[in-house]
């Protein structure tokens, strides 16, 4: 079903991509390319931006030789000269990504003395470099990812357990990488509340907070029955047998420096400084508004009513990112994710409110759907009715891109190669 896009709903869809543009790897990774540096330089990386950020170095540092390996995810690369772009599997890791992670490592053999490495990482970093302790297969990764990813754990729950079974997060990659005696520039594109470059793709270039008891206790309270191997090497390190992932203070990561070069708030920035050229009073709720998406639409549903009860001498826009999760429930699981099934709980909530809304993820990709997220109107459950379509029963079902796909208003943007998390605005006319 197609529906004409009235004017409001066309400037939530520009506003997107005013937020991207403030993301866009060609535009961000330039300034921080040290440009002097006069030694050899390999380039690794990994991310949904991975492809555009390697592009956009070879862009900024047209007479350097470089060379490198950076992966990303399948449909999201970019043409390349000099470094090598990879594909492989996300968010569930496969032989792709065993593969492609094993070339991206077999390049610091070439590091030496005098030499770099420039990490470029961002978001889904953390499911494309996979690269198992001995003992783990990627069969048994790819089933206690899909486990974790299920039972609505918090990103940086996972990341833990990710990283205590990975020879090349939680700081290792670095470590390899001044073992060479080699500098390391991490440059990350954030994707994570708080930007803190541990929790962007595991932190392959930065110091652990987590240890191998917070991984073990993690998987227990999701309830994940996580396969014997992991298990065993977890219990290992928590007991001392195996070394702990770097810490703060770890005098092995002297000569690392991570940057964080774009992130969420800056996307909401330029969102806001959009709606206001176009006379509109924006307000950022925050960057960080994170969760269960149910409870999140319900949280962000009061702040729209406060706004509701107040006089308005011009439309309102209010602006959030952060990162939803979505506990996967019930018999039928349908087609969507945390941004599409946010914006569905938000439609229930403010039924008969005259509200527009758009929630999509930054990387074009909500969930297992094939759109980024979707847009609510005012008359969306009028038209749900129409159609006979029940919005609680999608809801449940965790098939929200199902349920806006069959109104016409899903919003497919296709791989943006970039990713700053949830893009999330609710205009009040």
């Amino acid at each position: 079903m197609k529906r004409e896009k009235d004017k409001f709903e066309q400037l939530l869809m520009e506003s997107f991509y005013a937020a991207i543009d403030a993301a866009d790897p060609h535009k961000v990774v330039a300034p921080h390319i040290p440009t002097t540096f006069a030694g050899d330089v390999i380039v690794v990386g990994a991310g949904k931006a991975a492809a555009s950020m390697a592009a956009a170095v070879e862009e900024a540092w047209p007479e350097k030789e470089l060379s490198g390996v950076v992966i990303t995810r399948h449909g999201h690369s970019e043409k390349t000269k000099k470094i090598t772009v990879l594909e492989a599997s996300h968010p569930i890791p496969d032989q792709s990504n065993l593969d492609a992670t094993k070339r991206m490592m077999d390049q610091l053999d070439r590091l030496k003395e005098g030499s770099m490495l420039l990490a470029l990482l961002s978001g889904g970093g953390s499911s494309l470099l996979s690269l198992p302790v001995e003992g783990v297969t990627i069969e048994d990764i790819r089933k206690v990812t899909e486990d974790l990813l299920k039972s609505g754990t918090s990103i940086d729950h996972i990341n833990a357990v990710r990283k205590h079974v990975s020879q090349v997060k939680g700081g290792q990659l670095a470590l390899a990488a001044r073992a060479k005696g080699a500098e390391v520039l991490s440059l990350i594109i954030s994707d994570t509340v708080g930007d803190n470059p541990s929790d962007i793709a595991s932190g392959p270039c930065a110091e652990d907070f987590s240890t191998y008891a917070d991984a073990l206790w993690y998987l227990s309270q999701a309830k994940v029955e996580a396969p014997e191997s992991i298990l065993k090497h977890l219990r290992n390190g928590a007991r001392g047998a195996i070394p702990e992932t770097p810490k703060i203070g770890d005098v092995r990561m002297r000569g690392v420096k991570n940057k964080i070069i774009a992130n969420s708030f800056k996307g909401l920035q330029a969102a806001a400084a959009f709606f206001k050229e176009k006379g509109m009073r924006p307000v950022i709720v925050g960057d960080g508004i994170s969760g269960e998406a149910k409870k999140v639409a319900q949280q962000v549903s009061r702040k729209i009513r406060l706004e509701l009860s107040k006089p308005r001498r011009k439309p309102v826009v209010l602006l959030s990112g952060g990162e939803c999760t979505v506990t996967l429930t019930g018999r039928r699981i349908g087609k969507g994710g945390p941004c599409s099934e946010f914006l569905l709980a938000l439609a229930l909530e403010l039924e008969g409110n005259p509200i527009y809304a758009i929630a999509a993820d930054t990387d074009g990709v909500d969930g297992n759907g094939e759109a980024a997220g979707a847009i609510l109107r005012p008359d969306t459950m009028e038209k749900a009715k129409e159609l006979g379509l029940d919005p609680q029963k999608y809801l449940e079902e965790h098939n929200a891109q199902e349920f806006f796909e069959k109104l016409g208003d899903l919003f497919d943007t296709g791989p943006t190669r970039t990713n700053i998390n949830d893009y999330r605005v609710v205009l009040i006319p």
